[in-house]
């Protein structure tokens, strides 16, 4: 914490700033999207501050990288989505959903948590699956699949049964589980229902779903600094 907290003070100035501002959405604009991605921006800094040798050596920590700035991307193009943009946005989502699942990698396996992740997707969609119509009734079943099985990855690599957990891997595991309950509530008040208080659930709950991601690259570089230290 106190290595890498002083590295994310840009971030939580502008996502102060985000939620002062306030900006309405009827009203879109290029100032609008840059005071929404200017969190993730300053996430971007917080992690080319450990180095571009680290992010270039570290394909974990670059590919979480590589998926904030999908992710930037997707926020832009969700500023005007009653423009119809909001399948450029899912798109974009669904690029960084894979790229953080690379991240997090395939070991180890853990069957039962990907078995309870495809559960409870499957429990969201079939909720979701009578509102929804024309293309979105499949461009949501192949969000749901890629964010369900992010979140897997995300689980697994925690070993919380093995006790072989660390705060970077537990990091990731809740930043997960954040991104999720973002995009549900997202999808619960675009297609199902007006739900209360959405648009400060959403952006809470996804800057820190994005922040604790993004933490969850630094972990190589401590192991390293451990093995330099001893």
């Amino acid at each position: 914490v106190k290595s890498e907290g002083p590295k994310l003070v840009p971030f939580f100035k502008a996502t102060c700033v985000y939620f002062v501002l306030w900006l309405p959405t009827s009203s879109p604009s290029w100032f609008s999207a840059l005071i929404k991605c200017l969190p993730i921006f300053c996430l971007w800094v917080f992690l080319l501050a450990h180095g571009i040798n680290f992010l270039v050596s570290h394909r974990s920590a670059s590919r979480i990288l590589a998926g904030l700035i999908f992710s930037a991307v997707g926020d832009a193009f969700l500023i005007w989505q009653e423009q119809g943009y909001f399948i450029h946005g899912l798109l974009m989502f669904a690029i960084t959903h894979i790229l953080y699942s690379s991240a997090f990698g395939m070991k180890p396996l853990d069957l039962k948590a990907g078995l309870l992740m495809g559960l409870v997707s499957s429990s969201c969609y079939a909720f979701l699956y009578s509102y929804l119509s024309g293309p979105f009734t499949y461009l949501v079943a192949v969000y749901i699949a890629l964010i369900g099985f992010m979140g897997w990855r995300a689980v697994a690599g925690m070993q919380l049964c093995n006790d072989l957990w660390t705060w970077t891997k537990l990091s990731a595991c809740v930043g997960a589980m954040l991104f999720i309950v973002s995009d549900l509530t997202v999808a619960l008040n675009k297609f199902c229902f007006p739900v209360p208080y959405s648009r400060f659930i959403i952006m809470a709950t996804y800057y820190a779903a994005q922040m604790l991601i993004a933490l969850s690259a630094v972990e190589t570089r401590e192991e390293e600094d451990f093995r330099k230290r001893s």
